[in-house]
């Protein structure tokens, strides 16, 4: 007899329906130009077309938890490791080449942000970053770029990756969400 580990979370990635539906209720994004409307990144760095509740609406619907003019903080739908964020510029771009100098150090900036956030609310003590470039490198959305922030604590590998090549998340995304915006949003940037 085997153990059961209930992930439901996953059956989007699974299937290939990465985002949950739009509700009717859920404002229009306003796309910037460019944007594919099939990239989750896109849909994450669109704006709400109405007041400050629509964003937050929309915002929740997408798991940003930090946006500016050049870039975009999403949570991770499928996350290696509690507190997995994705960092991207707000345009479509797919190369290194294609950002600017502001976008650059703004991305930079956002992802130490986010590890300063994530060592304060979450204790982490460690951080891989990365960044795949290209399908072959194993980048899942080759056309935006992003970087991954994985928050690492000592001891975060345990028995469940060796032995049934499963992690365990100890958190749902809906309350990383609001810890996370709670936390940027009563700091100053």
């Amino acid at each position: 007899m085997s153990d059961q580990l209930w992930a439901p979370w996953r059956i989007g990635f699974i299937t290939g329906a990465e985002v949950p539906p739009a509700t009717a209720s859920q404002p229009q994004p306003r796309w910037l130009p460019g944007a594919d409307k099939d990239c989750f990144l896109c849909r994450g760095a669109a704006q709400a077309s109405a007041t400050a509740a629509d964003q937050l609406v929309t915002d929740r619907h997408n798991l940003v938890v930090r946006r500016t003019d050049l870039s975009v903080v999403v949570l991770n739908r499928y996350p290696y490791n509690n507190g997995h964020l994705l960092v991207a510029p707000r345009r479509h771009v797919a190369r290194l080449d294609e950002l600017t100098d502001e976008e650059h150090l703004d991305l930079m900036r956002a992802s130490a942000r986010l590890c300063s956030v994530l060592e304060s609310q979450m204790k982490a003590e460690g951080f891989n970053i990365g960044l795949n470039l290209g399908r072959v490198a194993g980048a899942g959305v080759p056309g935006h770029l992003h970087w991954h922030i994985v928050p690492r604590w000592r001891g975060d590998t345990n028995f469940m990756p060796a032995l049934a090549s499963v992690r365990v998340i100890p958190q749902s995304l809906e309350a990383l969400f609001d810890l996370l915006t709670e936390a940027l949003k009563n700091s100053s940037d």
